[in-house]
């Protein structure tokens, strides 16, 4: 995007999280905070600052970056992926819900519906979101292909499936953050009228 035409849009902070005992030691390469920033680079028109984690599957570790990332850093939104199912070191969920001032269950629902259109599996995800000040927090699955699926939904599917972003920029507003707005040929946000500002090109 030209920077001309990002400065229209009010900028923000997106803290990206990646939860993983091998990837933070080195063992293998991290996958998914690449593919979280390729997914929301394209997604939003807004121009993102980025603040990127990459620790292990500790649940202090992870509720202390949660916290400097909202509380500190000033992310409006924060993604997690890895983490979330039901092993013993998987203790991403705990961790999130130990920094929350609300919980915002519809988010992991929606996941698990859209993640069960793939595998049966997918009810053995754990993943949360949940509201800490003036940022939203939503934990991710670990692939990148399921964070994409799990982002844009499944608009061709019949009848379509709604991915969870389209109703994240709503909630920002609604918490006192940025106006968010996307791309609608990879994601259409969902904003009452009453909520909606004029469309610029």
């Amino acid at each position: 995007m030209p920077e001309a035409a990002s400065d229209a849009f009010e900028p923000v902070r997106i803290g990206v999280v990646s939860v993983s005992d091998r990837a933070s030691s080195g063992i293998y390469e991290d996958k998914g905070i690449p593919a979280l920033q390729d997914w929301l680079g394209r997604a939003l028109r807004n121009p993102i600052t980025w603040e990127t984690r990459l620790i292990p599957d500790e649940q202090d570790t992870i509720s202390a970056a949660l916290r400097e990332l909202v509380d500190t850093a000033g992310c409006h939104l924060v993604l997690t992926t890895g983490g979330t199912g039901p092993a013993p070191r998987d203790v991403t969920p705990e961790a999130t819900l130990a920094v929350a001032d609300k919980l915002m269950p519809g988010f992991g629902e929606q996941m698990r519906t859209i993640s069960l259109n793939f595998v049966p599996t997918a009810i053995l995800s754990r993943q949360v979101a949940v509201v800490r000040g003036q940022a939203l927090i939503i934990n991710l699955p670990g692939q990148p292909k399921s964070i994409a699926e799990t982002l844009q939904g499944l608009p061709q599917a019949s009848p379509p499936v709604h991915g969870i972003f389209a109703a994240v920029p709503y909630c920002i507003d609604l918490i006192g953050g940025p106006y968010l707005e996307t791309d609608p040929a990879l994601c259409q946000a969902f904003r009452p009228k009453s909520a909606q500002r004029p469309a610029r090109a």
